[in-house]
């Protein structure tokens, strides 16, 4: 969708009607757009748009209009009370997955470790270390390129006291065979091949090497669960986000593990979207 020219000179406060968005996406791009706050945006409702605007804003109502997701467009999604930036490299950072972030640190220890495994954008790792400064924290991811945006999310959110470590690797391959963790968490692939959400809304436009695993949903987790025990303190957990309904599929790879206090979590919708246990003494 483009803007027609003759929206030139139109005020702001009767755009709205000409882009067929949702309101608060429309707001959102829009402030993004001409750099304005979300006051400025109602102080300067009888702003007239300039030529450069409606050239501006007709490429970022197109590309939302066409599905591109409102966090790639404006290059950031908010997560646990933090703005993360993002890219096409990363999955975007969702509401859901704060469940973990809550579980583990109502069980971090007080200088405790934590292993985060597929780290992204670094969301995980660094809402811990923000809560948590004395957390010594280990992300993983094997992309490169997602391991430039959480290092660069780490460093600007942690205001230059970023004490994560961050390493390329294929989950446990690059780890130190004597390092250990008091928690492991993770958010892996766990869409099965062949869903048909993988063709639909948001996921069209994330990294598919990060939402499925090109196989029954479980591989990920399998690897995750079987290696875990090797870098786990005694008595340490392991907590895991899964899909809606995997719940009961998860906790068995945890029994086979012998895991002790196998349990699942609900997210705010009352699924059962993260499932975990503790390594036995």
């Amino acid at each position: 969708m483009l803007l027609p020219e003759n929206l030139i000179g139109l005020k702001l406060a009767d755009l709205q009607r000409m882009v067929p968005l949702d309101p608060l996406e429309f707001r959102i791009l829009l402030a993004h757009g001409l750099g304005l706050t979300r006051v400025q945006l109602i102080t300067q409702s009888e702003r007239m748009l300039s030529s450069n605007d409606v050239q501006h804003l007709s490429v970022l109502f197109h590309r939302r209009i066409q599905g591109e997701p409102i966090a790639y467009i404006i290059g950031q999604r908010e997560f646990y009370g933090l703005s993360f930036n993002v890219s096409p490299d990363v999955l975007i950072p969702r509401p859901e997955t704060e469940l973990l972030v809550d579980l583990v640190l109502e069980r971090l220890p007080v200088n405790g470790s934590v292993l985060d495994m597929g780290t992204g954008s670094g969301a995980i790792a660094i809402a811990i270390a923000h809560a948590r400064p004395d957390a010594k924290i280990t992300a993983l991811d094997v992309s490169e390129a997602a391991l430039a945006v959480s290092c660069s999310n780490a460093d600007r959110i942690l205001d230059g006291k970023n004490t994560i470590l961050f390493l390329q690797s294929d989950w446990y391959a690059a780890l130190d065979q004597n390092e250990r963790f008091d928690l492991i968490v993770a958010n892996p692939p766990y869409i099965e091949a062949g869903d048909p959400h993988l063709t639909q809304g948001d996921l069209r436009f994330e990294p598919v090497t990060a939402l499925t695993d090109h196989a029954d949903g479980l591989s990920a987790l399998r690897t995750i669960v079987a290696g875990a025990p090797a870098f786990l303190n005694s008595e340490g957990w392991l907590l895991m986000e899964h899909g809606y309904d995997q719940a009961l599929a998860v906790r068995g790879l945890l029994f086979a593990q012998e895991f002790d206090n196998v349990q699942s979590w609900s997210d705010l919708a009352s699924w059962e979207r993260a499932s975990g246990g503790k390594v036995r003494k």
